[in-house]
């Protein structure tokens, strides 16, 4: 039996938790939150285990794309595209890298059309997200960050040696460290610095502990865990639609409808939102038909545009720099230590009779797990991904800084390479045993263009709503985001060879593609073999927005054309994907939506600060 409140709003993501906490700050503002996943589990808040949320069906959506003109080297020829699947959504799920983008990004919006998004119209809702806690190493600009956001936004600590080394490496390739969430990102010659995380004391701080879960017990907000979506209600009145619920199947398969009164909300994220418009009958009329769906609105660029970002890994052996799997398995306590992939028994009940060496190693997990639970610090406090840099290629897009290059300061292991990344380890490395020895450090450069031109799309491959889009993510259809790429690629290999102590040596060539290309270790790759690299080995950075953009599915307000009562607000509607990682904006659009809404209906929140 259905029920009836103010606001539905789909997904408890990155922007739908913000939405939905903001929204019943009012008392007298009735909210329902859907979302298909539950509460996040303990490992969530680790930040270092990060990578064991992904691949996971319960935290996890676990959607494929089809690669375009990449992924030749993937296991099974496709890529992942990982999506959080929980309270608090992809933000519960990323490396937490808090990147807000380029000033020009977001005056290139409002140049096109999206009125009220230029930097600074945008920038006082990432002030409002924010909790900064200030750090000598990352020489901040204060005048640009907010410090009583419920956001935590903060540096490791204690800092890696290895992460300051990538900073004062791309120093010597003429990037200078500065804040690249502040005037430093306007420099025409880059910036590099440690990465600002969302963590708060060392845990991380995704919209669901920084919005939901202190909002939780609000007698005006009803959070539905488990349900998936199945559509939204849109009744027709003469030649107007409007949106009055959705209709969404339970765990246990039935069917139930909730009524919004005054509006729906879609916080979908970029492949969600545009999937359950399309299943609503909202899209091009001839796509949906070919599947049985209705067309009730003939709105032909849902789903289209979709921009994401896509790095290739630059492996470097890095014994004592890069921090060992060993080590990080140790800082995340016993539980990661047990087998099948460790030492230690499966059962705890067993540690009883256990050699005096595992003992030791289980008493050293057990004092660095505890260390990181009443301090904060040590190695479990970040994901690794620690450093980044940001510059101009020249190649175009003038408007920003067309390259990103991340650091991430271990290799991980074989499994992770394998069922994770989908990088095959035999085929990726000679000896891939020996090289990912758990006890050997290694280091990974992330060279990314981040202004891609080529654009995928997400499709309905069936009117079944437990079915997944079809989402193909078209990489380098566009020529000039091989060059870019390249271009990247070259920085990348720049500043490991200005690496403090002589460089960090030759990065990894898969063998087979070294012999096809001619290469011989200790020479410097062809431009063609690092294109190869990338088209066989190049991954997601998981950054895909623009499926339902403003302006062609949106207005500036968020709402949908054609529809009265339906908003759509979350990384979907950006008109071209941010010069960055992608979860700040995400949080910022969250964070305007709900001022718009509040602003339009009259809604109390605490601030207003647009």
């Amino acid at each position: 039996m259905g029920s009836t409140y103010d606001y539905v709003i789909v997904g408890a993501g990155s922007a739908g938790a913000v939405v939905a906490a903001r929204l019943t700050e009012d008392p007298d503002v009735r909210v329902c939150l859907l979302e298909a996943g539950g509460p996040p589990p303990p490992a969530e808040l680790v930040p270092a285990a990060v990578a064991s949320l992904q691949n996971d069906p319960v935290t996890d959506w676990m959607f494929n794309g089809d690669p375009g003109g990449v992924g030749k080297g993937l296991v099974g020829g496709r890529m992942m595209v990982p999506r959080g699947k929980m309270l608090g959504g992809s933000s519960g799920l990323n490396y937490m890298a808090y990147v807000r983008g380029h000033p020009g990004d977001f005056d290139s919006w409002a140049a096109g059309g999206a009125e009220g998004w230029s930097y600074d119209e945008v920038l006082p809702y990432f002030l409002k997200a924010e909790g900064f806690v200030d750090s000598p190493e990352l020489h901040p600009d204060r005048d640009r960050h907010g410090y009583d956001g419920p956001v935590g936004v903060s540096v490791r600590q204690p800092v890696l040696r290895a992460s300051n080394q990538f900073v004062e490496a791309a120093g010597a390739a003429g990037l200078k460290q500065g804040d690249y969430n502040g005037r430093d990102r306007l420099d025409p010659d880059g910036v590099a610095s440690l990465f600002q995380t969302t963590t708060k004391d060392g845990r991380r701080s995704s919209t669901f502990h920084a919005y939901l879960e202190p909002a939780m017990d609000r007698p005006n907000l009803t959070v539905i865990t488990g349900a998936l979506v199945e559509r939204v209600l849109l009744e027709a009145d003469g030649e107007a639609v409007r949106a009055t619920g959705v209709a969404y199947r339970t765990e246990n398969g039935t069917r139930e409808e909730v009524t919004a009164g005054t509006e729906v909300v879609l916080c979908a994220g970029a492949i969600g939102s545009p999937h359950l418009l399309l299943l609503s009958g909202v899209g091009a009329r001839d796509e949906l038909e070919a599947v049985g769906v209705v067309c009730v609105v003939d709105l032909p660029d849902v789903g289209r545009h979709l921009k994401d970002h896509l790095h290739t890994p630059l492996m470097f052996a890095a014994d004592g720099i890069g921090e060992t799997m060993t080590e990080v398995a140790l800082s995340l306590g016993p539980d990661a230590l047990r087998a099948p992939a460790g030492p230690l028994p499966a059962d705890p009940a067993e540690d009883a009779d256990l050699p005096e060496a595992l003992a030791a190693a289980k008493a050293e997990a057990e004092r660095r797990i505890g260390e990181w639970f009443t301090t904060g610090r040590g190695l479990a406090s970040s994901s690794l991904y620690d450093a980044v840099a940001f510059f101009s290629t020249g190649l175009g897009d003038e408007h920003t800084h067309d390259a990103q290059i991340g650091f991430l300061a271990t290799g991980y292991s074989p499994p992770i390479w394998e069922s994770v990344f989908r990088l095959p380890p035999a085929a990726f490395f000679e000896d891939p045993e020996t090289f990912l020895d758990p006890t050997r450090g290694q280091v990974v450069v992330l060279p990314n263009p981040v202004q891609p031109h080529s654009e995928g799309s997400v499709t309905l491959a069936s009117a079944d709503p437990a079915v997944p889009p079809r989402i193909d993510l078209n990489y380098f259809d566009d020529p000039h985001d091989v060059s870019v790429m390249v271009a990247v690629m070259r920085k990348a290999l720049e500043i490991a060879k200005a690496w403090p102590g002589g460089g960090l040596g030759d990065p990894v060539i898969p063998p087979h593609l070294a012999q096809a290309h001619g290469h011989e270790a200790g020479s410097e790759p062809s431009d063609a073999l690092l294109e190869d690299l990338a088209r066989h080995y190049a991954l997601t950075v998981y950054h895909e927005t623009s499926t339902c953009r403003i302006g062609d599915v949106v207005d500036p307000r968020l709402r949908v054309h054609g529809i009265q009562a339906l908003r759509v607000a979350d990384a979907s509607v950006m008109p071209n994907v941010v010069s960055g990682n992608t979860n700040a904006a995400a949080i910022m659009i969250g964070e305007k939506a709900a001022e718009m809404i509040a602003s339009d209906h009259g809604v109390r929140l605490h601030e207003m600060v647009g």
